[in-house]
């Protein structure tokens, strides 16, 4: 019997997209967000309300990130097959709704 082969795994390959340790496509639309703000108003106040509202977003989307470094992806699926699976609590429940069989 001949051993097992070994395939290399390179980890550059499967590693998600993230920027600043939040996912890519989120945190550059925060940072839009923000700078449309900062650009449009002009002015110290809403400077300062558009880097609150960028820092809390880059807090939340970090910790989101933490979690599940795709999650935004898997919601957005989630809610594309929603209709196929009905909401039930154990596997053998009688459903009452006339379009679950």
């Amino acid at each position: 019997m001949q051993p097992r082969r070994l395939t290399p795994f390179h980890r550059a390959l499967h590693r998600p997209q993230q920027i600043m340790g939040g996912e890519r496509e989120l945190m550059l639309f925060s940072m839009l967000i923000a700078v449309g703000l900062i650009v449009s108003a002009m002015n110290f106040v809403a400077t300062i309300i558009g880097l609150i509202i960028w820092f809390v977003c880059v807090q939340g989307l970090r910790k989101m990130a933490k979690s599940d470094p795709e999650m935004s992806k898997v919601y957005i699926r989630q809610l594309k097959y929603k209709h196929y699976y009905g909401p039930f609590s154990r596997p053998f429940r009688m459903a009452n709704s006339p379009r679950i069989h």
